[in-house]
């Protein structure tokens, strides 16, 4: 159903006329120092893929690539990480693969099921969908500031909070109001996979900035100019199809480009179930936010 010809966060191959498998991996070095938690926000980030098609994960492997002189239980920790988050997830491990190398690398290959009629997927998105966002925005600016050793620990307990939440809630709440447009926020960005499913459901996207919400700290990095390297390649990449205010400070517009790890889900839902959708949010405990609209035309304006 869903292959290389697609944007789409994950392969789905149809089983029958009830199920349809879905597949993905995903895989990255250390975003944060502690390894329990590069273990477990490395599997919540693969898990994420599944989540975003509408799918339920259930199977996974692990892909770890590790140096020779890496200590056992720091080895041992970012396995644990990783399990325990699929175990959160309610997903098995049932084994994977290692191999030797110079700095760490850690995901996991997802595997799930999802009806064939229920698949949330980048070219879903109708005009007059309201467009949700789950999580906010300013993972990769804290933790580059982290690498840096200029980030304040709050702001980087509040990132790792953030990326260690499964998107599961988000995923299942999607699938109860009818979502068929979404996808998870990750290395292109908001505004890069904003674009993606722009393009794909061809369609325009209106952003009002100030519904946009951030980290506690990502202002302050981004005012510093602590961004990762792939924030600019974002920019280069995508920046074509942004239409930006004339007033709206760079700042401001690199952290819409600013790469996420284990990010949220931007979801397209229909104008006339908004108002339950965000109530039902509130009684599940699932942050989101409003952040703008699907329009007809191409590309995306920033409000």
């Amino acid at each position: 159903m869903i292959g290389l010809a697609d944007p789409d966060d994950a392969a789905v191959w149809r089983l029958s006329d009830e199920q349809a498998i879905v597949v993905t991996t995903d895989f990255f070095t250390p975003v944060v120092d502690t390894p329990y938690e590069y273990g477990a926000i490395a599997a919540a980030n693969s898990l994420s893929d599944v989540y975003a098609m509408g799918g339920k994960p259930f199977l996974a492997l692990n892909i770890a690539a590790l140096p020779d002189q890496l200590p056992p239980e720091v080895s041992s920790e970012i396995l644990r990480g990783g399990a325990e988050k699929a175990r959160e997830a309610g997903v098995v491990i049932a084994g994977g693969h290692t191999v030797k190398d110079k700095e760490p690398k850690y995901g996991l290959v997802a595997i799930g099921f999802v009806h064939p009629q229920k698949v949330i997927g980048k070219s879903g998105l109708k005009v007059g969908d309201q467009l949700v966002l789950t999580k906010p925005l300013g993972a990769g600016v804290t933790t580059t500031a982290l690498k840096q050793e200029r980030a304040e620990e709050a702001h980087v307990k509040e990132a790792i909070e953030w990326m260690l939440r499964l998107n599961k809630s988000a995923s299942e709440l999607a699938l109860e109001f009818g979502v068929r447009g979404g996808t998870d926020i990750t290395g292109f960005g908001f505004l890069g996979h904003a674009a993606e499913m722009a393009e794909a459901s061809d369609v325009a996207l209106h952003f009002e900035i100030a519904k946009i919400p951030l980290l506690s700290g990502a202002r302050g990095y981004a005012e510093k100019g602590i961004f990762p390297g792939g924030a600019f390649d974002n920019k280069g990449h995508f920046e074509k199809v942004v239409d930006f205010p004339a007033d709206l400070d760079e700042p401001s517009q690199m952290l819409l480009f600013d790469p996420q790890t284990s990010g949220g889900l931007l979801m397209g839902v229909a104008s006339d179930k908004i108002d339950a959708f965000m109530k039902r949010a509130e009684e599940v405990g699932q942050p989101a936010w409003v952040i703008g609209t699907v329009q007809s035309g191409k590309g995306i304006k920033v409000i």
